[in-house]
């Protein structure tokens, strides 16, 4: 946020404090602010809107959490959507094309079921228990900050050409396009999991010793 849309967040929840009869102090604010520094006000103040319309939990102070809960959805919510995204790409691009979500979340549970391919190929009636570990590992990622995924998902096309020596034709962009060329830029060439042979290891670790 900006200072100015600081400013007027800090009104907006003075205001919500004034609601419940209480009182806004410094560090709840500071704390407020943080928390919500990467959201656009006009999303939080509508989000404190519908916390405060709320029959259920409308009846209490909101927290940040409650906040990024209406903006966001629960994680489960995050999981469920991005699997009806995955459904759509697999029936709609296929297993040939590689693929590029708008979210590299996504990108790293797709790795874990074995990759894209995989996933494309997969029987109906393997759909319920895919879905499920989908799921479960998206929202394990969704709670980390340190989440590394792929840039994007190879398709049969990239692994043909690039045996061949071909130049494999650019990702097709699922979802948001912005977002998901922003995957596509910062996300890693590696795979995200780093194995290193324990002979490499300790020839790096002499490396380091005599180099001191």
């Amino acid at each position: 946020m900006t200072p100015d849309q600081q400013k007027r967040f800090t009104e907006v929840l003075a205001g919500v404090h004034d609601f419940y009869g209480k009182d806004l102090s410094k560090f709840a604010a500071a704390v407020w602010l943080q928390a919500c520094e990467t959201l656009d006000v006009e999303q939080v103040t509508k989000a404190l809107s519908a916390h405060l319309m709320d029959p259920e939990r409308g009846q209490f102070m909101p927290k940040p959490a409650d906040i990024v809960r209406q903006i966001q959805g629960t994680s489960s919510d995050r999981s469920l959507i991005a699997w009806g995204k995955v459904l759509d790409a697999c029936a709609r691009v296929g297993a040939y094309a590689s693929v590029c979500f708008d979210d590299g979340i996504i990108h790293a549970a797709i790795e874990d079921l074995g990759g894209w391919m995989k996933l494309c190929r997969s029987s109906t009636d393997e759909l319920g228990y895919i879905q499920k570990r989908f799921c479960d590992a998206y929202k394990a990622y969704a709670g980390r900050s340190d989440v590394s995924f792929p840039a994007f998902l190879p398709g049969e096309h990239e692994l043909t050409n690039s045996l061949k020596g071909f130049t494999a034709a650019k990702p097709v962009l699922i979802g948001n396009p912005e977002k998901a060329m922003r995957v596509l830029e910062n996300g890693a060439s590696a795979p995200k999991t780093q194995i290193t042979h324990a002979a490499d290891a300790l020839s790096a670790i002499k490396r380091i010793g005599n180099a001191a």
